[in-house]
């Protein structure tokens, strides 16, 4: 199915969200969408699956105009979503969710399960996983969620799907195992719109590529297009791909962990006699693949639950068998990597979330009473400083964009005199600028004098922030090295191999391809990336 959009325009009030966007998916394309936080990509994509009415332009498949009043339109004629955030039912199982509103009976009238079942099956098969039918939702990862909405919109024929963020919460092996269903999705024809900021994924999947910046289609690429060209497009300004910082200097301890252990609710050890110092001034990140033991590490440094085991102290003191509040009180910062179940209060203002852990105390509130005066400046200053893109600090924040979110939790735990900022995750579903002002600031914290704790699945941020990289794998800790240690050490690491191991192995497999490259034939080259990979229509190119 041809897909084209033309002059489709979206307004809120005054503002512009889609100013006159043109473009056009080919059958069996993957077309990659790439724009900052607010853009307008998601609003875009809202108005194609029917949950928005566009106030201009129209929709064409296959060269005939239509119009949708709801996604049920937009589903009836072959388009399909997954959205960042997942639309499923978490008590029902998958088959459950598969047919939700499109359920098949039997002549009794009850719901014909075995049926579903079949469904579910199939399409799974088809695209080369295996999903278990009768698994509630909620008990199912991330990556296993996102896996049944990709059979859920098939099932209902999709022919165009929409994918909007689909890695942003996904793991590095779910992301692979996500670019492998998409290539069979473009080889049996289906065409997908591809939502990402991650710009390395972009350039391994994706046909053609569009430039959303402020409501506005700016410029075309070519997947050759090296990621700075792709960078710059999006901000409209050069951006730094690394992280500029000095050495660290450590001046005392901020965070001392000493034989720490978590069970989790069924007994089980989650985390193992775990212990780890960070000290003032510099950054140590947390490395693993995800469900090993990070959040539930980060999780007792806050004190959601108590350690079974074990001692944490914070500047010295003492704080393992302290409340949230007294250990947010004494220094701590902490942003959380589910932002919008541990970060933010959806219904509530951007204004009334910057000071969500601060409005008992001079000068938000006084007397009992809250400083309103003081609160929206307060909230008008971070807006500006973090800039996050919206039309009024009275916006419900989660009305925002799932980066703009991430900028308000950013803003309100970097608005204190911090000892040890624990941040899980900081830039997921962050665009490139975006990213950059994070790493900025996560650095000038720790310049500042403050420790500061990452966590992060991503490898590329991991060596790019980190002066010291602990990895976990199994709730163990298996071990810290400097943060230049080599890629393939750490990622030995993380599978659980010692680092004395992980280093000779390493190694070893560095003098193969070493002796691989003096075979290799002299005339053999990569191909040059084009001068011209990239089409800006701002510069007439």
């Amino acid at each position: 199915m041809k897909l084209e959009l033309r002059g489709i325009t979206k307004k809120f009030g005054d503002f512009v969200a889609n100013d006159a966007i043109d473009m056009v998916v080919e059958p069996g394309e993957i077309h990659a969408i790439l724009g900052e936080n607010g853009a307008g990509k998601s609003t875009l994509m809202n108005v194609l699956y029917g949950l928005y009415e566009p106030d201009g332009g129209e929709i064409v498949l296959d060269d005939r105009p239509v119009a949708f009043t709801g996604p049920g339109d937009a589903m009836a004629a072959g388009i399909g979503m997954v959205h960042q955030h997942f639309m499923l039912v978490p008590v029902f199982t998958v088959a459950e969710n598969i047919v939700l509103g499109q359920e098949r009976t039997h002549a009794s009238g009850l719901l014909d399960l075995n049926a579903a079942r079949a469904l579910v099956r199939e399409t799974a098969t088809s695209l080369g996983f295996t999903l278990d039918p009768d698994a509630k939702v909620e008990d199912l990862s991330v990556g296993a969620q996102q896996r049944v909405e990709i059979v859920k919109a098939l099932s209902r024929q999709a022919e165009v799907l929409i994918l909007d963020e689909p890695t942003a919460v996904l793991t590095p092996q779910e992301t692979d195992e996500l670019i492998g269903i998409m290539g069979r999705l473009k080889a049996a024809g289906t065409s997908i719109i591809f939502i990402t900021h991650k710009l390395r994924e972009v350039r391994a999947v994706a046909d053609a590529i569009t430039i959303i910046r402020l409501g506005k289609v700016v410029g075309s690429a070519d997947p050759s297009a090296t990621e700075t060209e792709l960078a710059s497009l999006m901000v409209g300004r050069s951006v730094s791909l690394g992280v500029n910082k000095a050495p660290a200097q450590p001046s005392g301890t901020a965070l001392s962990i000493q034989g720490l252990t978590v069970h989790d609710s069924a007994g089980v050890g989650v985390v193992k006699d775990v212990s780890l110092e960070v000290q003032r001034g510099e950054i140590v990140a947390l490395a693993g693949v995800q469900g090993n033991g990070q959040t539930e590490l980060t999780e007792a440094i806050l004190g959601v639950g108590p350690p079974h085991t074990g001692v944490i102290e914070l500047d010295g003191v003492d704080i393992s068998r302290l409340g949230v509040r007294e250990r947010l009180d004494s220094g701590l910062g902490f942003v959380p990597e589910d932002r919008t179940t541990d970060g933010i209060v959806a219904d509530l203002s951007i204004t009334e979330n910057l000071v969500l852990d601060l409005v008992g105390a001079p000068p938000y509130s006084s007397l009992g009473s809250l400083n309103v005066g003081f609160l929206r400046e307060n909230a008008r200053n971070r807006v500006e400083e973090f800039d996050v893109r919206t039309t009024s600090i009275d916006r419900a924040v989660g009305t925002l964009s799932g980066g703009n979110q991430q900028k308000v939790v950013l803003a309100r735990e970097l608005s204190r005199d911090l000892t040890l900022l624990v941040a899980s995750q900081p830039t997921r579903g962050l665009d490139v600028g975006s990213i950059e002002f994070v790493h900025k600031r996560i650095v000038a914290e720790r310049d500042r004098g403050a420790g500061v704790l990452i966590v992060s699945t991503e490898l590329d941020e991991v060596l790019a922030l980190a002066d010291r990289i602990a990895v976990m794998c199994g709730g163990n800790l298996v071990g810290v090295v400097d943060g230049g240690e080599d890629r393939d050490v750490l990622g030995l690491m993380m599978a659980g191999v010692p680092v004395d191991e992980a280093r000779d192995q390493a190694a070893q497999h560095h003098t193969v391809l070493g002796e691989a490259d003096l075979d290799a034939d002299p005339e053999t080259s990569v191909e040059p990336v084009p001068e011209h990979a990239i089409e800006d229509e701002e510069e007439g190119r």
